[in-house]
Order: C-alpha cells, then structure tokens, then sequence
C-alpha cells in the first residue's frame, strides 16, 4: 500500500540521542545536552505546583477548550477569547494551518533555512513550497514580496529565526504587512518572544486589527520551560481561528500541560530573570567569537549560531566528546557552524573553552 507520493520524500524528525546512550558509549560521567533550545533553568514554580494540584485527575479527559487557561490568556494578551486557538505546541498549529489552507493547487513562501516544520506540513499537503534565501542570516522580505503570487496561502515569517536568531524589526514587519495581500496569510511565529531584548522588535499584538490575515504564534516549550508538556497556541482574528478550529484535533492539550501554563503565566519574575540570565549570557559568546575573529549572528532567542572555520560535523563529533551536544548545522543549512543553546553560566564557560581549544587546532592547521 502506498502512502501520498509527498511522504516518500520526507524523512521523520530525527531527536538526539538520549543523554544515557551518549555516556556509555563514549564513557562519559556528564553529558550537557545544548542542542534543542530548551530553558536550562527549568521551569517555574507556580507550573509545578499546577501539575501537583492535577495528578489527581490523570483518569479525566482534559477541557478541550481550554476554557481555564484561554480565559487567563486573552486577559494578558488583551485579546478575545475567541481569537487564540491552542495546539500541542506551536508545532501542532503550524500543522493545522497547513490543513486547513494549503493543497497541491497553492504555493507557500517561507525563508531558508528557518524553522522545518513550516516546510515539512507543506509538503505533506502537497503545496508548492517558495523558498527564499536568507540574506546575512535576515529574512529577504523583498525577495518573499516577489514570490507571492495568486496561488499563495500562507507566508511564513520565523520571528526571530531559528536557527540564526536574527529579529525582523518593526518598521520592515510594518512595510511588508502593508504589501501582502490582505488574503495571504502572514505567519509570525515568535516562539523566543520572552527572550527577545531588541527596542524595536514589533509588539504584533498591536496589528491584529490592523491587518486581518495576520497569525501569531507562540509556545510555553522555550523561556516557560514546558517543552517536554507540549503545549504552544496562536492568535489571529476571530474569522480565522473560527476557520481553523476543525482541523485542531479534540483534547489536544492536557490537563497537565494546560494547568502548569496556567501557573507559568502568573510567574513573571520567573521569565524577567531567565530572560536576564540568557542575555548576560550570549554577551559570553559575543565575547570569544570576537576575540577569536568567528562570524556569528546576535541573536535574540536562546541560542547562538557560529561560524567554527571547519566542517560543523567535525565541531560537533569533538564537542560531544567533551560532554556536551551542540546542532550541527550541517542539518540546517549552514555546513560550517553550530547552534548552541545558552546554557547555566558554568555550561557556557565550559563549552566557551572547549570550542576555544577547538578552534586554536582548526587555525594552527591551516597555518602549518
């Protein structure tokens, strides 16, 4: 039996390897895993003690509406209930508006590289895919103007990117909102938003009335620190999440992920000092990569990409085999650099000096 002929394309996300697997085959007593952006300071306390309070009601199914937490959110947010649309992750509702927009008779444009799923949902819809090459690790704007045609549905803006980290400034967001057509959908996932420092980084909750095509996506997986709960949602008018509701499948979400975002929502000194802690952070980086005269991007999420001056598989193979794992970006379209996610301030310093090390070999090399 054969499957869509889109699928015999695609490959299955392939995760790391468990940290237990990487100790014993390389011999290691501690492995610091870096490599998925996830919050190394945990999460709140006020989410731990949501998931406490909820162990006792595993055998219920969860409100598929999300009535608690929707209600808690459009009150921050200053949005409609009406308007949010809540998924298993952002991830999920990337994949509901791939079914609920795209076919094979539509076309969407998106940046290259960028985050995969944007692509992946694509394919599986059998849309035509519009990919733009990034220009110094920014979104060619102009470039995805010239790619929209009448055929496409959804464009894709990755705010910041993954994985360079760079930001789309308000006054470029505004300018090309003001170009879309009002009946292509413009994407704007900011699943860094909490970390994101940059004045003038655009607040697009403020366009949403403004501009009717405009979808927000956000998630509880990265600064929240709730990724192994899987629990993200998007915003948007009121038409389209109406529109999309019916391909979101029934209790989506659990009760578990849905009580601890709740209590993550009322800890914002919690995400002020994690955000603090991941700036003074990359401010490390920025620090060797100059001092070794390594191309990176500043980046406005919690990761950084750098330029490693030899292949990235290679960077990679000998960090691991310093205890820590770090994104190859051969996978991400960058085969010379590696994306790391800033850890605790120890596990940066190590990496620093583990990759300096790395790099003062990769220089005498090239020298002899």
């Amino acid at each position: 039996m054969q499957p869509k002929q889109q699928l015999l394309s695609l490959k299955p996300y392939k995760p790391g390897k468990p940290v237990e697997e990487v100790k014993r085959e390389l011999g290691l007593e501690k492995i610091v895993k870096l490599a998925s952006n996830e919050n190394p300071y945990g999460c709140s306390d006020l989410a731990k003690e949501k998931i406490r309070e909820e162990l006792s009601q595993l055998h219920v199914y969860p409100d598929g509406y999300s009535a608690e937490l929707r209600e808690k959110l459009s009150n921050q947010l200053q949005v409609k209930q009406d308007q949010i649309i809540f998924g298993n992750g952002s991830d999920e509702v990337v994949q509901i508006l791939c079914r609920a927009y795209l076919s094979p008779e539509t076309n969407t444009v998106m940046a290259a590289p960028t985050f995969p799923q944007y692509r992946h949902n694509a394919v599986i819809e059998g849309a035509e895919v519009r990919e733009v090459q990034l220009n110094e690790g920014n979104h060619d704007l102009d470039a995805m103007l010239e790619a929209i045609d009448q055929n496409t549905r959804i464009v894709w803006l990755c705010n910041p990117n993954n994985p360079t980290g760079n930001y789309i400034p308000e006054s470029e967001f505004v300018s090309f909102m003001e170009k879309v057509p009002s009946d292509v959908i413009v994407v704007s996932d900011e699943a860094y938003y909490e970390y994101v420092s940059a004045a003038d980084y655009p607040n697009t909750l403020d366009y949403l009335e403004k501009y009717s095509n405009l979808v927000i996506l956000r998630t509880f997986s990265k600064a929240h620190g709730l990724a192994a709960l899987r629990i993200g949602y998007g915003v948007a008018a009121s038409s389209i999440i109406q529109y999309i509701e019916p391909a979101r499948e029934p209790f989506n979400t659990s009760r578990i992920a849905q009580a601890a975002a709740i209590g993550a929502l009322e800890d914002d000194t919690f995400i002020r000092e994690c955000k603090e802690k991941n700036r003074k952070s990359l401010e490390l980086f920025y620090a060797f990569c100059d001092d070794k005269g390594l191309l990176y991007y500043p980046s406005e999420a919690n990761f950084i990409l750098i330029d490693v001056k030899s292949d990235a598989d290679k960077a990679f193979d000998y960090l691991l085999r310093k205890g820590y794992i770090v994104r190859s970006g051969s996978a991400l379209g960058f085969p010379t650099m590696i994306r790391i996610t800033v850890g605790e301030e120890e596990q940066n310093k190590e990496i620093i000096e583990h990759l300096g090390t790395y790099i003062d070999s990769v220089v005498e090399k090239v020298n002899k």
